[in-house]
């Protein structure tokens, strides 16, 4: 799950999408990202990092450049694995356990009852005094 935090974290900011569309189109050097975004470099490299963390671009080293390419299979890959994920029952979890257990109670929650009438948990504590 961690790994798809890192991932919307990377794709949340519209810079960075940008970025991801810019190298889906082909492979660029930071100088080329630099060039057509009108950013400085070390902005674009922040970028970077973050995306490259996420798994969703790798970098190769070519001398004194650095050569930046998409994961365009990665990227595939996890967001069919995430679809998966939510059509996986909840109960077949083991993260989930608490907050299944949690779920299957709700109907029976006085607070939850309250909060969908439009009562508040203090207001029924007030009048049961």
């Amino acid at each position: 799950m961690n790994n798809y935090v890192k991932i919307f974290k990377a794709l949340g900011e519209p810079t960075r999408l940008k970025i991801l569309k810019l190298l889906s189109i082909r492979p660029m050097y930071v100088c080329e990202l630099e060039s057509v975004l009108q950013m400085t470099q070390p902005r674009i490299s922040q970028h970077l990092r973050t995306m490259k963390e996420a798994g969703l671009v790798t970098e190769k080293k070519e001398a004194q450049r650095t050569f930046y390419s998409l994961q365009i299979d990665y990227l595939d890959e996890s967001f069919n694995n995430l679809i998966a994920f939510f059509h996986v029952d909840l109960a077949d979890l083991p993260q989930f356990k608490e907050e299944y257990a949690r779920l299957k109670q709700l109907d029976s929650d006085t607070n939850v009852s309250l909060c969908k009438e439009g009562k508040t948990q203090s207001m029924s504590l007030k009048q049961e005094a």
